[in-house]
C-alpha cells in the first residue's frame, strides 16, 4: 500500500449540520467540538443549526470549519488511521498545521478565528466577487486577467479549473470574455476576494498576529499552498504569504501523488477536494469523511 494523505476543506464546502453527526458518535470528536465551544461559545450553534446565511459570513465560516475538520481528523485518528502527509484548502491549511502539531488546537483555533474576522472586514471593504472558470487552459484565464484592471487568478485547482477573484463591477464583462473564449464562469458563494490584492489589509494585520506565534516543525510533510511544496523551517513567513497570494492546490496534489500518496482523506464537510483530486489523477482514491459511515468505509479499505 501506497502513502495516505489528509486534506483539510476550504471556505465553500459549509452546510448547516455540519459535523453533527460525528459529535454524537465520536468521543473523540465531540472532545474538538467542545474545545470549540468553550474557546468561541455559538459555534456548536452555527455548525449544526446556523443557517447557509450565517455559515456564509467569513468571520463565522472560518471558526466552524476548522472545527469540524479538526473534529473528523480526530475521529479518523481514533479508527487508528494515520497520515503520512498533509495539506489544506486555504482556511484548511491551518487545520493542517495544527493536524501536523505545527500549532496547539487552541492557537490554530484563535488563529482561524482572527484570520476569519480579517478577511471578513476586507471584504466588506470593497464590492467584490469570486468565480470558478472552467474548461480553458491555466494561461488563457491568465490572458484573460490581464484584460482587466481587477481580475486576477487566485486557486489553481485543478486542470481546466481556476478560481479567479476580482472587482463585482468587472466580473459580468469578464464573465462574458471567459464564454467568448469557450470556457465557463461559475460564480462562487463566498464573501470577499480572496487570495487576491483585496485581501492585503488582512493579510498584513495577520500577519503580525503571526510574528507573535511560534510554530513547531510539523510532524508529517506538511505542503503549504503558497509554493505548492511541503514547508521548510520557516512556517511562519510561509504562511504569511498566504491569505494574498494564490492557491497552488494542483501542484500541491500532484507533489503528494510524487511522494507515493495513493489515498487521500478529505476532512471536512462536503466533497470539493475530492473531486479536484479526482479530476487531477484519477488513478488515486479519496475518502471524504462528514460522518461514522464515512470513517468505516475508509477504515475498510485502508487495512484491504
Amino acid at each position: 500500500m501506497g502513502k495516505i494523505a489528509f486534506v483539510f476543506s476550504g471556505q465553500g464546502a459549509q452546510f448547516p449540520g455540519m459535523g453533527q453527526a460525528l459529535y454524537e458518535s465520536v468521543p473523540a470528536a465531540r472532545q474538538v467540538f467542545d474545545l470549540a465551544e468553550a474557546a468561541r461559545p455559538g459555534t456548536l450553534e452555527q455548525c449544526f443549526a446556523g443557517s447557509e446565511e450565517t455559515l456564509q459570513q467569513t468571520g463565522n465560516t472560518q471558526p466552524c470549519m476548522f472545527a469540524v475538520e479538526l473534529a473528523a481528523a480526530a475521529a479518523v485518528s481514533e479508527a487508528g488511521i494515520r497520515a503520512d502527509m498533509a495539506a489544506g484548502f486555504s482556511l484548511g491549511e491551518l487545520a493542517a498545521l495544527t493536524y501536523a502539531n505545527a500549532l496547539s488546537f487552541a492557537d490554530g483555533f484563535r488563529l482561524v478565528s482572527l484570520r476569519g474576522g480579517l478577511m471578513q472586514r476586507a471584504a466588506e471593504e470593497f464590492p467584490t466577487a469570486m468565480a470558478a472558470v472552467m474548461k480553458l487552459p491555466d494561461a488563457e484565464v491568465e490572458r484573460l486577467c490581464a484584460q482587466f484592471a481587477h481580475m486576477y487568478p487566485v486557486n489553481y485547482n485543478c486542470p481546466g479549473q481556476i478560481t479567479v477573484s476580482g472587482a463585482a463591477d468587472e466580473m459580468p464583462e469578464f464573465t462574458a470574455a471567459v464564454k467568448a473564449a469557450g470556457g465557463r464562469a461559475v460564480p462562487l458563494k463566498v464573501a470577499g476576494a480572496f487570495h487576491s490584492p483585496y485581501m492585503q489589509s488582512a493579510s498584513d494585520a495577520f500577519s503580525q498576529a503571526l510574528a507573535q506565534q511560534e510554530f513547531r516543525a510539523p510532524e508529517i510533510p506538511l505542503y503549504a499552498n503558497f509554493t505548492g511544496a511541503p514547508y521548510g523551517a520557516d512556517v511562519r513567513g510561509t504562511l504569511a504569504q498566504q491569505m494574498c497570494h494564490p492557491v497552488l492546490w494542483e501542484t500541491t496534489v500532484r507533489g503528494m501523488i510524487a511522494a507515493g500518496a495513493d489515498i487521500f482523506v478529505e476532512l471536512g464537510p462536503g466533497r470539493t477536494l475530492c473531486n479536484l483530486i479526482g479530476k487531477t489523477d484519477k488513478t488515486v482514491r479519496c475518502f471524504a469523511i462528514s460522518g461514522p459511515d464515512d470513517i468505516a468505509a475508509l477504515a475498510a479499505e485502508v487495512q484491504k
